[in-house]
């Protein structure tokens, strides 16, 4: 870790399932309940049908595509992302969702080769597959060394954050809640005695002190603290004035950034007291490859956040994106022109809130302060 300064690798949301878990070297059962799709193959066929053909099954690894050698390149200290899937043998479809997602527990490689030190897992997937799901999901993390925030077998554990040792006695914090306004059902939380995940109903500012107040019992004087929090809508770059007031109530009571996500694209930047929030960073891996709808947003164009935090105060050092596309169900660097159009939507949608994103040397995004 360079001096006084750690690098996270913050991710959107990681779907790993359905489609994908299908190509991967052991697909699990591909029946899905889905209004107009009932076997998961058929997303596979939908991306080659957009893309090309696919030889079965590919490597672990292939989601991640050109994203590994990029990440080694970047050597970020800490990597947090938002799996978006449960990892499980269960066949307990949630009733009442449309969607369902699920990794085959075989499968696991195809997200540790991204070496992932915190999954978040506060959503409105994880718990497709019932407790069943969620209890193996966590097992299956655990036993692969990969911590985890936002869910567990009580809500003691489910509202603990993930630690990560940043040396010198310093840690980051990692806490995870997901907000109903996402899609989550309420009766997915965690009670003292039933598994669960960390839910918060809305308004989300009716429940800052209380968040505030927990990071506080967990927070020692040198931590740096990140909350993670799945929110909002799928589509669109607005964002609504209370995950404002709650993104600069954390940061103004001690949050060192603001992890968002949800949305399927990405959505604004902004820098609050010298911190950073992210009001959604969208979708890293899925499979919605042929799927046509909301194409103005180009949901297929994907970015990598390298945030740079000063250990001591927790400052902003500087935010770069790394462009990606999505094309086979794996993701390669995107190309200049690509790269602009997110740059330049990016740039336009959070101009407002002080911030420009400008172009950097070797196609990244780079965050500048107006």
């Amino acid at each position: 870790m360079p001096d006084r300064t750690a690098r996270l690798f913050l991710a959107g949301d990681v779907m790993l399932g359905r489609g994908v878990d299908q190509i991967l070297p052991h697909p699990g059962d591909p029946r899905l309940r889905e209004s107009y799709v009932t076997d998961a193959r058929t997303y596979v066929q939908l991306a080659e049908e957009a893309h090309g053909r696919l030889t079965t099954p590919v490597e672990a690894a292939w989601p991640w595509g050109d994203a590994l050698a990029t990440l080694d390149h970047e050597a970020p200290d800490v990597r947090v992302l938002n799996l978006e899937t449960s990892i499980t043998r269960s066949d307990d479809f949630v009733p009442g969702k449309g969607v369902h997602y699920r990794m085959h527990p075989d499968n696991l490689a195809g997200l540790l080769a991204a070496r992932p030190d915190v999954c978040v897992l506060a959503n409105n997937h994880v718990l497709d597959f019932g407790i069943r799901g969620l209890e193996e999901t966590l097992d299956v993390l655990s036993a692969a060394g990969v911590r985890t925030a936002g869910a567990g077998r009580d809500h003691d554990e489910a509202r603990q954050p993930a630690v990560i040792p940043l040396g010198d006695d310093r840690r980051l914090l990692v806490f995870a809640l997901g907000a109903t306004s996402s899609g989550i059902p309420a009766g997915w939380a965690a009670s003292p005695d039933r598994p669960g995940i960390e839910v918060v109903d809305e308004p989300l500012a009716d429940h800052t002190s209380e968040i505030l107040d927990r990071i506080e019992r967990w927070r020692r004087p040198a931590d740096r603290v990140v909350v993670s929090i799945h929110w909002g809508s799928n589509w669109g770059y607005r964002v609504p004035r209370d995950q404002t007031r709650v993104a600069h109530a954390l940061i103004e009571g001690g949050v060192d950034v603001v992890h968002g996500h949800s949305s399927h694209h990405p959505r604004p930047l902004e820098v609050h007291r010298d911190r950073l929030i992210l009001y959604g960073c969208g979708d890293l891996i899925n499979d919605y490859e042929g799927i046509g709808g909301h194409e103005g947003y180009r949901a297929d164009l994907r970015l990598l956040y390298l945030v740079d935090v000063e250990v001591e105060t927790g400052e902003l050092v500087g935010l770069r994106m790394l462009p990606m596309r999505a094309r086979r169900l794996r993701l390669e660097r995107a190309g200049p022109d690509d790269g602009e159009w997110l740059r330049s939507s990016l740039d336009e949608v959070s101009r407002d809130r002080g911030v420009r994103v400008v172009g950097g040397p070797h196609g990244d995004l780079v965050l500048e302060r107006a």
